[in-house]
């Protein structure tokens, strides 16, 4: 039996955290959908002590975790500064994202608040999939920026083709539309960890 984390990441219960990250990450907590539908949030969390451990941890052969914990000031205090935490389905989003770069043939550049984003972030309306660690924003592919109808539609068709779990949201200026990106999600996925403890 191999004892051996697949990640050089601690594995944390998000409701034994201190306070503040509690307040943030809502562990376990149901957020409503824009359909006012209940998602809960996650409970389990890998945490990332600096950024040069976030640079140097690979969730697969072409992304590393930095590229999903990159944020500016609308993020929440306490998720600005390290340790950081994010949720382990991470891991899910970071291999489609592998094999749809391996199908297009070239680099796909994450925005920055484009990954995992809290609970308490600005950009986090309703029940948004980046809380969820498996939502991340395209702002470019090879050469081509994602600001026109086109690119996003042409990259979301080929994401959702390829990888029929990827949902694209369609493009548009309405909410929960994107026209300067292309959002590729999982939807509300929680993942537990085999050496994870008990939820209840």
């Amino acid at each position: 039996m191999n004892d051996t984390p697949a990640l050089p990441l601690k594995l944390v219960d998000g409701l034994e955290l201190p306070g503040p990250y509690r307040k943030a990450l809502k562990p376990g907590e149901l957020l409503s959908d824009a359909q006012g539908r209940g998602r809960r949030l996650p409970r389990f969390f890998y945490q990332i002590e600096s950024w040069d451990a976030a640079l140097k941890t690979a969730l697969t052969s072409h992304f590393a975790l930095w590229e999903f914990i990159n944020v500016d000031l609308r993020e929440t205090e306490a998720m600005r500064s390290f340790p950081k935490y994010v949720p382990c389905a991470v891991t899910l989003l970071a291999v489609h994202l592998e094999v749809f770069r391996e199908h297009i043939g070239t680099v796909v550049h994450v925005a920055a608040n484009g990954g995992y984003r809290s609970p308490a972030h600005e950009l986090s309306k309703n029940a948004s999939t980046h809380c969820w660690g498996t939502a991340v924003n395209i702002y470019r592919i090879g050469n081509d920026y994602l600001d026109d109808q086109e690119k996003i539609e042409r990259y979301g068709g080929i994401a959702a083709k390829k990888l029929p779990s990827l949902w694209p949201r369609p493009y548009g200026h309405d909410a929960g539309c994107a026209d300067d990106h292309l959002h590729l999600d999982l939807g509300y996925v929680l993942l537990m960890p085999r050496d994870a403890g008990s939820e209840g």
